[in-house]
């Protein structure tokens, strides 16, 4: 009824647990980046269908595993390696295709959690993201925390899946986000280039929302300590303990992370040394 999909590059750390939430599945594909630890050999153990693809960004990863594969169903659940998926979502996952007759994509929440607890509060949380998809019926952009889109309606499920970002340890986080602030630069270098829809901040879609107040956040001053004190105070992640100022912390870094980029980036167009 449904198939899964996990995009992988070294994760030999957090695959075996990943599999092995969603065993419920009889149709496995492990899209590869060409890893050079176990990961394939452990894909292929667990029973999963293994293919290949050199990456360039998230998108075009995505939209090629979505096309290029043959899957056993028409929904496909597009899982992370540092991902779990508890058995409840898989029960309301089969109870909602089988009930919809015009959804083809559905978004889920996340539960990031950190130091052997959820930040419920410093992780922004509710954070919805599109899992789970109709074959032929969707497309994804943005080279980084993609976006996706459909010609069909759009669902929302009850139930949560549970994300460890930090399964690799810190170091590895800074490594990530050190990719990740490069990337998110260039698009952040294009959306400040683009106008202000200011009304869209009350459109129904959280997606939506999300994507006009990281705009307007994009062009304030101060930006790193402003997201500092918007999750650790306003969104009260000061209730997460320990693990909420950390997270927070680094949060504002991997902000600044991004400015420092953006600046060299503009210094670089205007054909100065940085």
């Amino acid at each position: 009824m449904i198939s899964v999909l996990i995009l992988t590059l070294n994760e030999e750390i957090n695959l075996p647990g990943c599999l092995d939430s969603v065993k419920w599945c009889d149709d496995i594909v492990v899209y590869d980046s060409y890893s050079t630890d176990r990961t394939v050999e452990i894909a292929s153990e667990a029973g999963a269908r293994v293919f290949q693809r050199s990456f360039d960004n998230y998108a075009n990863q995505r939209n090629a595993a979505l096309t290029d594969v043959e899957y056993r169903y028409p929904w496909v659940l597009m899982v992370d390696a540092d991902e779990c998926w508890p058995k409840e979502i898989y029960d309301e996952i089969k109870e909602a295709i089988n009930n919809t007759k015009s959804a083809t994509l559905f978004r889920i929440r996340r539960k990031d959690m950190f130091l052997g607890r959820w930040l419920r509060h410093s992780s922004g949380y509710p954070t919805w993201s599109g899992r789970l998809v109709r074959l032929g019926r969707i497309s994804v952009t943005r080279e980084i925390n993609e976006e996706y889109y459909t010609d069909g309606d759009i669902g929302y499920l009850k139930s949560h899946f549970i994300h460890y970002p930090f399964n690799k340890g810190v170091a590895f986080w800074f490594e990530r986000h050190n990719r990740y602030s490069s990337m998110e630069a260039v698009s952040l270098l294009q959306e400040v280039r683009v106008s202000l829809y200011l009304r869209k901040i009350f459109s129904s879609d959280p997606i939506v929302r999300r994507r006009i107040l990281k705009q307007i956040a994009y062009r304030m001053p101060g930006r790193p300590f402003l997201v500092f004190c918007y999750l650790y105070l306003f969104r009260l992640g000061i209730l997460d303990g320990q693990a909420g100022l950390i997270y927070c912390i680094l949060r504002s870094i991997y902000e600044y992370m991004i400015d420092i980029k953006v600046k060299e980036l503009r210094r670089r167009e205007k054909g100065l040394s940085v």
